[in-house]
């Protein structure tokens, strides 16, 4: 089982502007801690000993709550110098690992999975990625995924572009250190957009569902709801 994980904690929060104005939106103060606290506490629950922070935007702020070493998780910052997008977050802070295997995490978004599940999952599907995927009531604020009988993803439907219940992008993705690698990527790439939307007809990309725990903190109305609801987390 990895014990290491990317965390993409380098997002402005446009959209939260109007309540977090002065920090990364991933150092969003619920209940008196920040947002990424609480995803830490998470996965070193799971046995994460390992947790690379893809840092840009106010990255200081970050680096001087967590340090080198926060409870028992040890702590690398790849720092992007300007915005890499996700996919190039995540490409920046590959030579952090130090296993071969990656674990992803969007740092705006908390999702309770059963992360040994996903891991053999990943295996017994001989998966290239595997898309932790969650079940909404309506997917129009996020898109949707679309997968065959087999689970092996097939397109993906933009935000807006379809209504009622179905299961989104949750934000957490397993596949090989290398297996990036091995494609002509720039350094500044969306991992949705210009990786999983380009290659999901060539490439075996699994979605894994999910019904535990989510909430995205990206809008102030769901900012709002992680006060009321992290209170009830044994994080």
């Amino acid at each position: 089982m990895s014990k290491e994980a990317i965390i993409l904690a380098g997002g402005l929060g446009t959209r939260l502007r109007s309540v977090v104005s002065d920090k990364p939106k991933s150092m969003a103060v619920i209940n008196g801690r920040p947002f990424l606290d609480y995803q830490i506490k998470y996965l070193e629950s799971w046995g994460i000993d390992h947790v690379i922070l893809s840092v840009g935007y106010k990255r200081e702020i970050i680096q001087n709550y967590f340090g080198e070493q926060f409870s028992s998780v040890k702590i690398d910052y790849a720092v992007e110098e300007e915005p890499l997008g996700t996919g190039g977050g995540i490409k920046n802070a590959l030579p952090y690992m130090k296993g071969r295997n990656v674990l992803v995490f969007n740092g705006d978004t908390f999702f309770e999975v059963n992360l040994k599940r996903v891991f053999d999952y990943q295996r017994i599907k001989d998966a290239d990625v595997t898309l932790v995927l969650r079940f909404v009531d309506d997917v129009s604020r996020y898109g949707c995924v679309e997968m065959d009988e087999e689970r092996q993803i097939t397109g993906f439907t933009e935000k807006g572009g379809k209504s009622g219940e179905g299961f989104i992008n949750g934000g957490v993705y397993y596949f090989a250190k290398n297996y990036l690698l091995d494609f002509d990527l720039p350094d500044k790439f969306s991992i949705e957009k210009d990786f999983f939307e380009k290659y999901c007809k060539e490439e075996r990309f699994f979605g894994f569902k999910c019904h535990g725990y989510f909430l995205d903190i990206g809008i102030p109305e769901d900012y709002k709801k992680a006060h009321e609801e992290f209170v009830r987390l044994p994080y």
